[in-house]
């Protein structure tokens, strides 16, 4: 998959991408933000068990290099849910520190919403954002979706248990 966005270009990882994640993240600022699968520190291991994941023939999921002037510097995805929840699925992302407040993720969340309702037999997209996270519930927000939720005491990351601010779009 190839998209182009006024400032990035979303396409499929490839192992090549390898040293470039680790550049960028390995960043205990991006973790912070992140459910605990994003490691930290984020290592060469760490990346090629990723991209494996992310390439893998038959995967349900979406994931999505997202590209700036040539260089890996983020990713974004979209993972169907299953069960009662079948016709959602969640949207995730990240981007490397130096890319932030450029629109960048704005561009990729916009580019990717139609690609998640086009393939997947969803009615609702939705994020769960940390609530120490207001640029990324700016970006949702931008985007179209909405503020659904607070769910008290959801999340605990680095010993702390928070917030986390659901935001869903609908078909």
């Amino acid at each position: 998959m190839h998209i182009i966005t006024p400032s990035a270009v979303l396409r499929d990882w490839t192992q090549e991408d390898a040293p470039s994640i680790v550049r960028h993240a390995d960043n205990p600022r991006i973790a912070s933000m992140l459910r605990d699968g994003f490691p930290s520190p984020y290592i060469l291991s760490d990346a090629k068990r990723f991209i494996a994941r992310a390439t893998e023939p038959g995967g349900k999921n979406l994931f999505l290099a997202i590209v700036v002037d040539g260089e890996t510097c983020g990713g974004i995805g979209i993972h169907p849910l299953e069960d009662v929840h079948r016709r959602t699925a969640e949207i995730g992302y990240w981007l490397a520190e130096p890319f932030w407040g450029q629109g960048i993720v704005t561009g990729a969340v916009r580019a990717i919403i139609p690609v998640a309702f086009d393939r997947y037999a969803i009615v609702r997209l939705q994020a769960g954002i940390f609530a120490n996270n207001p640029a990324s519930m700016r970006v949702l927000e931008k985007c179209g979706f909405v503020r659904e939720a607070v769910h008290k005491n959801a999340l605990t990351k680095n010993g702390t248990t928070m917030d986390e601010v659901m935001y869903a779009i609908v078909r």
